[in-house]
């Protein structure tokens, strides 16, 4: 229903328009068009006025002529027929000496959305290309792209689009932008727009005649152009480098996407690029603008990847401020945790721990868990400050400090024996859900170092009636199991009463289900018990590499100055901290295949050449380590060469192959290891490499390279292993 008027209303001004004394009268006949205009925003059906309004077009005003068009052009749909009796005045205004009236004319023409327009507007886009009038030129530009979308089956005429390329010359620069738009638009189906290299040559030259979102633009255009030498490459570096100091923040960071694309082969220059980009990237992340401040951010910690210590000097700038939304404050954490370093720990933990009390539980716990990542490199430090917090006898600061404690003591297990002293302190608060499932892994994992453990878990099991999440039922069977191998006299007779409620009274399937098969693996013995339930430990050479890895500038610069580093964290899901024999019940799983991508089904027939490798999101240490060990071995074979002379090599080689080196033995020591990962044809390949001290003449110390995947595809193995035996023989310490 409109705000306003009825059908009294339409036919009152229906009497008005048409009443020869108001005609005369310009204020009062532009006055009515006004009202009807107002009326049809407000909702009321004024399509019976279309006559009166487009006989209201013949005037030499320019307001009322744009009134007047832009209420034919919201009933031309609904009153097609009328409509029509429009398109003569509208192609006589196309003609108008005025250059205004042309375009305003030709504009609103092409906005017509209606069978059969089409046969009407060739011939006036024609005539506007070549009108001298810039504006007339822009307008019919856009026009083409229009036209397009309103016959996409049959599709533009080659002598428009040879028009149009024509016009990228032309010395308006906003001609030149609609005309690359225009281009991308009609030639979709066929790639884009052609960058040559005259076109691009003539665009760079240009790049100063343009505004700074043409500008962008242009850039972004100038990335399908590949230079013919190392002489045009520098060429164009040097015509872009001014605009890596722009001080519009989106131009600069469109010319270093453009620049980090050219210059590829040049790792220096890339570097240089990215120093000379600090500055606006900076700027960017202190933007008035939360939305911008954030894209900043984003991008800032995509360089990162590459440059870690880029922004080391400047981790003031990303300290949270109190009115900032939580969204930014969490991304700035994230980017604090990798700046830190020797000289700034101190400042950035006070920082951190200022946050840990925040109103906000969310952003209290995450700033927890960020002072629990730097304490996997400067734990001394950090345990103090958590301990601190555990005198605040806050719930869901007690729950995250030991969620953070759970973490700390499975990765650096030299930290566990401080963590245990300081877990004994806080055995009786409580906790929320994540919060239980980290107290019970750390009664069962290490009951041995907690005097008080048995006597805690009794209290759990005693107010196990009470207890509604099912995972932490389940964890606290599994904690009961391991203190039980450990310290059976404490407690065998809790978990009687344990197993015996789970398996009589519980009714959750997954628990009782749990709770049989402890009790039959018991039934077997301590023994069999103890290797089905503790498993295997973590290998000691999965440690070597810690944090994130210095990642090329190529596996990151595709998205670069997109949507994509906004939505990063969501290509690749972060996954339990501990193995899936030992990590607590409810871990979340991880998506190993990046988003859109179909898992094929093992096709053995598939020739070799048909496999495409590819390195998709990164892969955590602890991802790789959980899969490992529950995957089994689907391929192992020895090659006829040692390891690999220079790890740098290694990975390089791998690197222009799709495949990732994720962890590696350093020096010279035996038995040497490297893990590697890749995906394709829509499964994830896990390899080792091994190198055995070995003396005897079957094995003569050479390399063995071992295949795990998910889901098992043998063609892709095949081709893994080909592509592999091509790239390691000239890196390898036998090779001449």
């Amino acid at each position: 229903m409109p705000y306003f008027g009825s059908e009294e209303t339409v036919k009152e001004l229906k009497r008005a328009l048409s009443n020869p004394n108001v005609q005369a009268d310009r204020l009062r006949y532009k006055s009515y068009i006004t009202r009807v205009i107002r009326y049809m925003t407000q909702g009321l059906d004024v399509s019976p006025l279309f006559m009166d309004m487009v006989k209201a077009s013949a005037t030499v005003d320019i307001v009322q002529k744009k009134l007047v068009y832009l209420y034919m052009c919201t009933y031309a749909s609904d009153k097609p027929d009328l409509a029509l009796l429009a398109i003569n005045t509208l192609r006589k205004d196309c003609a108008d000496p005025n250059p205004m009236v042309r375009g305003l004319a030709l504009r609103n023409m092409c906005n017509f959305r209606m069978p059969g327009i089409t046969e009407y507007i060739d011939q006036p886009i024609v005539a506007g290309l070549r009108d001298k009038a810039s504006y007339v030129r822009r307008v019919a530009v856009l026009g083409c792209a229009k036209l397009h979308s309103l016959q996409p089956d049959i599709g533009i005429a080659a002598s428009i689009v040879n028009e149009l390329y024509a016009l990228l010359r032309d010395p308006d620069p906003v001609v030149v932008v609609n005309c690359l738009r225009a281009l991308e638009e009609i030639l979709k189906d066929e790639g884009g727009v052609v960058i040559n290299k005259p076109i691009a040559h003539h665009l760079l030259n240009r790049m100063k005649d343009l505004d700074s979102w043409a500008q962008s633009e242009v850039l972004t255009f100038l990335l399908r152009y590949r230079p013919r030498s190392d002489d045009e490459l520098f060429d164009i570096l040097s015509l872009l480098d001014g605009f890596l100091h722009s001080a519009h923040a989106h131009v600069a960071v469109a010319t270093l996407r453009l620049f980090l694309h050219l210059a590829a082969a040049h790792p220096a220059v890339q570097a240089d690029a990215l120093l000379n980009t600090s500055a606006p990237l900076l700027a960017t992340c202190g933007s008035t603008s939360r939305e911008l401040r954030f894209a900043g951010l984003c991008h800032v910690q995509q360089v990162m990847r590459s440059q870690p210590g880029l922004f080391g000097l400047h981790y003031k700038r990303f300290f949270c401020g109190y009115s900032e939304p939580s969204y930014i404050k969490f991304r700035k954490m994230e980017i604090l945790v990798e700046l830190v370093n020797d000289e700034n720990v101190a400042l950035v933990l006070e920082e951190l721990r200022s946050y840990c009390t925040d109103v906000s539980p969310e952003l209290a716990q995450a700033a927890i868990a960020a002072i629990g990542r730097i304490a996997r490199t400067y734990s001394e430090k950090c345990l103090n400050i958590l301990t601190g917090l555990l005198a605040l006898k806050q719930e869901h600061i007690t729950s995250a400090v030991i969620q953070t404690f759970r973490d700390l003591a499975w990765f650096c297990p030299q930290s566990t024996t401080a963590v245990c002293q300081t877990v004994e302190a806080c055995l009786h608060c409580p906790l929320d859900s994540e919060g239980k499932q980290a107290l019970l892994w750390l009664l069962g994992e290490h009951a041995e170092q907690i005097s008080s453990a048995p006597y805690v878990l009794e209290g759990y099991i005693d107010g196990l009636k009470t207890e509604l999440s099912s995972t932490v039922k389940m964890e606290l069977l599994t904690a009961a199991l391991k203190m039980f191998l450990c310290r059976p006299a404490e407690t065998q007779d809790m978990l009687g009463r344990l197993l015996h409620h789970c398996v009589e009274e519980e009714s959750d399937v997954c628990v009782r289900d749990r709770a049989l098969l402890y009790y039959r693996l018991l039934q077997r013995g301590a023994e069999q018990t103890r290797k089905v339930v503790t498993g295997p430990k973590s290998d000691p050479s999965m440690s070597v590499l810690t944090g994130h890895q210095q990642e090329a500038v190529s596996q990151w610069v595709s998205n670069f100055n997109t949507l994509g580093p906004l939505s990063a964290q969501d290509l690749c899901l972060q996954t339990s901290l501990i193995s899936a024999s030992e990590r607590p019940s409810g871990a979340a799983e991880e998506e190993l295949l990046p988003a859109g991508k179909d898992v094929a089904p093992s096709s053995p027939n598939v020739d070799q050449e048909e496999l495409s490798l590819y390195l998709g999101p990164p892969l955590s240490h602890e991802t790789f380590e959980r899969m490992w060990l529950d995957l089994e071995v689907l391929h192992r074979q020895t090659l006829g060469y040692c390891r690999p002379r220079t790890m740098p090599d290694l990975q390089a080689a791998l690197q222009l192959v799709k495949i990732q080196t994720l962890a590696f033995t350093p020096g010279e020591t035996l038995p040497w290891k490297a893990y590697l990962y890749t995906r394709g044809t829509g499964t994830l390949i896990l390899a080792e490499l091994l190198q055995e001290d070995s003396k005897t003449p079957e094995s003569e110390g050479k390399l063995v390279v071992s295949v795990k995947q998910q889901p098992p595809n043998q063609h892709a193995i095949r081709g893994f292993v080909s592509i592999l035996c091509s790239v390691l023989p000239p890196l390898t310490v036998d090779s001449p």
